[in-house]
């Protein structure tokens, strides 16, 4: 049998919040579905949070169990709940506003509260959509200044993403989900044959592009925050750990200790869900106790790649 893939096609609501469009940028009127434990949705929160659009765009958390029926909503948790149907499952907002929907049914979610349709469910692409589509609303100015995707670094990153993302970001699934030896083998030392790349690059550079950090950097960091916490051993990608990287841990470090990327990691909620949901990897659902990381180390990378 082959190894179980996810890629950008699994995302069929394919929407942009642009002004005069169907979809205009407004403070209050999108609304995203996220789980804590998926490295996918984690890239939105981290943006959003960079952007400071924590007031203008509203966030429901999903339980981080999901089985049979999918994304729950954790009614019992402040917050939880679905503020718009109060849906049980995640699975029926997309029917409420797809009914002949049989397509994966995926976080993150950005919602259109107002019209009550589903704008977009690519992760890339709505990162992209809070990194240029809400500048006015953005908490500081300061934060308005920012810009992870800019015009003159576009083309170095999306050469970035295009072998990190199906080598590493989606590699570590076709470990984890392998179902026989041969397709395993091919993707473990795939992965690691991609991860030594960016040691190498980011022994040469502060960042995946240069001396920036763009979304490139967010896009990696979900995937390596949760890397020897659960890839390592429950997805059996286990010939080295980030720690045994000296440039991807220590850059790994610094980004833990930006407040956006540490005030969106919840490793609780990522242990759990991946150990406790996944149980035809882990048939108990015994969540394992370690390993301890010490994220807020001192890194260094600002003194070996200072930036004037």
């Amino acid at each position: 049998m082959s190894t179980k893939t996810l890629n950008i096609d699994d995302s069929v609501f394919r929407n942009q919040i642009q002004e005069d469009g169907k979809f205009p940028p407004e403070s209050g009127r999108y609304h995203l579905y996220v789980s804590l434990a998926c490295p996918f949705a984690h890239r939105t929160l981290v943006m959003r949070r960079l952007r400071g659009l924590e007031e203008a765009i509203s966030v429901t958390v999903m339980d981080f169990l999901k089985f049979e029926k999918g994304w729950k909503f954790d009614k019992e948790t402040p917050g939880g709940e679905d503020p718009i149907f109060g849906a049980d499952y995640l699975r029926d907002v997309y029917k409420k506003v797809a009914p002949g929907y049989d397509g994966r049914i995926t976080v993150p979610v950005l919602f259109d509260k107002k019209s009550k349709q589903i704008v977009n469910n690519e992760s890339s692409e709505i990162i992209r959509i809070l990194n240029q589509s809400f500048n006015k609303y953005c908490a500081t100015e300061q934060q308005r200044a920012l810009d992870f995707y800019p015009s003159d670094l576009r083309e170095e990153i999306n050469a970035v993403n295009a072998w990190i993302f199906p080598n590493i970001n989606i590699g570590v699934y076709n470990c984890g989900f392998a179902t026989s030896q041969e397709p395993y083998d091919q993707a473990v030392r795939n992965l690691f044959i991609h991860l030594d790349k960016a040691e190498a690059l980011l022994s040469k550079q502060r960042y995946l592009v240069g001396n920036c950090l763009t979304e490139a950097d967010i896009r990696f960091y979900t995937t390596l925050v949760r890397f020897d916490q659960v890839y390592h051993g429950h997805f059996k990608c286990n010939k080295k750990r980030i720690i045994d990287y000296p440039n991807i841990w220590a850059y790994l470090r610094e980004l833990y200790q930006i407040p956006a990327f540490c005030g969106t990691t919840d490793i609780d909620q990522i242990r759990k869900h991946y150990m406790m949901s996944h149980l035809h990897v882990n048939p108990h659902g015994i969540v394992s106790i370690g390993p301890d990381l010490d994220f807020n180390a001192p890194h260094n990378r600002n003194e070996k790649f200072p930036i004037f």
